[in-house]
C-alpha cells in the first residue's frame, strides 16, 4: 500500500492521498485492534455511564472560576511582529505552535519563533505532529522527538506527542501504531523533566482514549474536538451536543484512570465559506465569518462553564481558510471572530461563573468579576427578548460595541451578549 504523504500549504493539513478502496482493505488488517478496543470499552460501560450522570448533574450549576483558560494557536510568519502585535492585543497569554517532523530543516527558524514568543510573555505548548515515516522508522520519530524536547524545553512549558491520529491521512491506522509514538515520547519527557499532553484524538472518537491512557498517563488529557460538521455547538450529532460531548469525555477519561485529570481541547474552528482552497473542509461545515464569530464565542462559554474543561485552543490566530486574522488582504483584515475573541478574553478572563438563568429557547450564563455582575446570553433558535430582574447598566456586544438598552429588556440573539447590572 502507498503511503505517500502529501501536504496541503493552504489548508495547512494533508492531502488524503490513498484511495478509499485501499483505506479500507488496510482498516481490515487492524481489525483485531478494533475488537479490542470494543471490548475494553464494553467492560467500563457501567463506570462510564456512572461518571457522565455525575458530570450532567452538576453541569452550569455550580460556580467555576475562569481563570486563563483561553489560547490561541500560531505559526512562524514572514511578518512576525505583526503577528506578535495582533496576539497581544486579544489579551491571551497561552498559545501552540505545531512543529512538523518532516520538516527538520525549519526547526532553527522554529526555535527562534518560540523564543520571541517566551520573550513576549506568552506561554507555550509545542505540539509534535507526525506522518507514515515516523511509524515505518521509529528511529526517524524518536530522533525528532529528542531533538524538539532538546531545543524547545526551555520555552515550551508542555509538549503535544502526536496529532489527529485517529485519521489515516496523519499516517497512523490504529491505537498500537500511536502508542509505538507516544511511548518512546514519555521516556525521553521523563530523561528532559518536561510535561506531556496527549492524546490528541480529533472529533467525537473517545473510545479511544481508555487503552491510550492505560498505557500512557499524560499531565494534560487533550482532545481535538470539532463540532463543525453540525453547524452550532448546540446542534447535536447521534443526540450528542457540544455539552454533552464534554461529559462524555471527560468521563470516559477520569474513570479510565481513576482520577480527576485535566482536560484540554487543543484545536478547534469552523472553516469559512468563500475562501476555496484555503478552507480545511468542503461543503457544510463552513460558515459564514459572522457565525464563526458567534459559535466561537458560544463554544467557549458552553466548554468552560461547565467546569470539566482547563483551556480551549482556538486554531489559529492568522489563516485565510479559517483564522481570526485573514493574511490575503492588505493590510491584514481582522475578521469579526478576531473581536469577537478579544471581546470575549477581556470580559471573561478573571471571573467566576455563577450559575445559569432559566429561558425557553435561550442560554443565559450568570458571572461575577471583581465588584460587577453580568450576564452573557444567546440563543440557537429563533430571536427572543428577557426582561431581566436586576437593572441593566449597559450591554455589550459580541464584538465589544456597547448596545443600547431598553430598561431592563433584552433582545437575544444568536450573537452573544454581555449583560451588565448595577
Amino acid at each position: 500500500m502507498s503511503f505517500q504523504f502529501r501536504w496541503n500549504d493552504y489548508a495547512d493539513q494533508p492531502h488524503n492521498v490513498a484511495l478509499r478502496k485501499e483505506r479500507f482493505r488496510y482498516h481490515l488488517k487492524h481489525a483485531a485492534s478494533y475488537f479490542r478496543l470494543t471490548g475494553s470499552n464494553l467492560k467500563r460501560i457501567i463506570p462510564y455511564i456512572s461518571y457522565y450522570r455525575r458530570y450532567r448533574k452538576k453541569m452550569y450549576k455550580e460556580p467555576v472560576r475562569i481563570e486563563s483558560p483561553f489560547a490561541l494557536s500560531v505559526s512562524p510568519h514572514d511578518r512576525e511582529e505583526e503577528v506578535f502585535a495582533l496576539l497581544k492585543k486579544t489579551g491571551v497569554r497561552k498559545t501552540l505552535v505545531r512543529v512538523h517532523s518532516w520538516e527538520r530543516e525549519k526547526l532553527d527558524r522554529l526555535e527562534k519563533f518560540c523564543e520571541q514568543l517566551k520573550g513576549h510573555g506568552f506561554e507555550l505548548t509545542a505540539a509534535l505532529l507526525q506522518n507514515r515515516d515516523d511509524v515505518v522508522d521509529p528511529t526517524r520519530w524518536h530522533s525528532f522527538v529528542e531533538e524538539v524536547f532538546a531545543r524547545l524545553k526551555e520555552t515550551a512549558s508542555f509538549f503535544e506527542i502526536g496529532h489527529a491520529w485517529n485519521r489515516t491521512k496523519w499516517g497512523v491506522w490504529d491505537y498500537t501504531e500511536y502508542l509505538n509514538l507516544a511511548l518512546p515520547a514519555l521516556a525521553l519527557s521523563e530523561k528532559h523533566r518536561i510535561q506531556l499532553v496527549g492524546p490528541a484524538v480529533i472529533d467525537f472518537e473517545f473510545h479511544l482514549y481508555p487503552l491510550i491512557l492505560k498505557a500512557v498517563l499524560f499531565d494534560k488529557v487533550s482532545s481535538l474536538l470539532y463540532v463543525d460538521r453540525v453547524g452550532a455547538p448546540e446542534n447535536r450529532q447521534f443526540g450528542w451536543d457540544v455539552s454533552k460531548k464534554v461529559a462524555l469525555l471527560k468521563a470516559m477519561v477520569d474513570s479510565s484512570t481513576r482520577q480527576d485529570q485535566d482536560l484540554w481541547i487543543t484545536e478547534v474552528n469552523w472553516p469559512l465559506a468563500g475562501t476555496g482552497k484555503y478552507s480545511p473542509a468542503a461543503g457544510r461545515p463552513n460558515v459564514s465569518e459572522n457565525e464563526q464569530a458567534d459559535y466561537l464565542v458560544r463554544y467557549y462559554l458552553l466548554c468552560l462553564a461547565s467546569g470539566l474543561v482547563e483551556r480551549v485552543y482556538w486554531w489559529q490566530l492568522v489563516a485565510p481558510g479559517y483564522g481570526l486574522v485573514d493574511s490575503r488582504e492588505e493590510p491584514w483584515r481582522k475578521r469579526p471572530g478576531y473581536q469577537a475573541f478579544k471581546t470575549m478574553v477581556g470580559l471573561l478572563e478573571e471571573s467566576t461563573f455563577t450559575g445559569q438563568l432559566p429561558h425557553p429557547g435561550a442560554t443565559i450564563f450568570s458571572f461575577q468579576k471583581g465588584k460587577e455582575d453580568f450576564a452573557v446570553c444567546w440563543t440557537n433558535e429563533d430571536p427572543c427578548e428577557h426582561d431581566f430582574e436586576r437593572k441593566v447598566s449597559r450591554v455589550i456586544g459580541r464584538d465589544g460595541d456597547e448596545i443600547p438598552a431598553k430598561r431592563n429588556r433584552v433582545r437575544i440573539d444568536a450573537s452573544p451578549k454581555y449583560v451588565f447590572f448595577e
